[in-house]
């Protein structure tokens, strides 16, 4: 009974943390602030339910080990990525 109250927790919030991201894209801060802000709350939420998981289904645990590998690795890059791209266009907007 206790696995399952902390898996709701951590799949909670990792929910929470997945709303949380969303209403800075609506304010006037810059582009790589809304950028950091929404993949910073985006990849904590993915991982909370990655826990989550693992707490429900800890026989799964090589498949949700790779998912949790797989995301941080892809939101380092892409987050990268985006920086580099945007960088451009906040010194010529100012």
């Amino acid at each position: 009974m206790g696995i399952e109250i902390a898996s709701g927790v951590c799949l909670g919030v990792g929910l929470i943390l997945w709303f949380w991201g969303t209403p800075v894209l609506l304010t006037r801060r810059s582009i790589l602030f809304k950028l950091h802000h929404l993949s910073v709350a985006d990849t904590l939420g993915s991982l909370a339910f990655m826990v989550g998981l693992l707490l429900r289904r800890p026989r799964e645990w090589p498949l949700l080990l790779l998912a949790v590998f797989s995301l941080a690795m892809w939101n380092t890059v892409l987050g990268y990525v985006l920086a580099y791209c945007a960088h451009p266009l906040e010194q010529e907007h100012g």
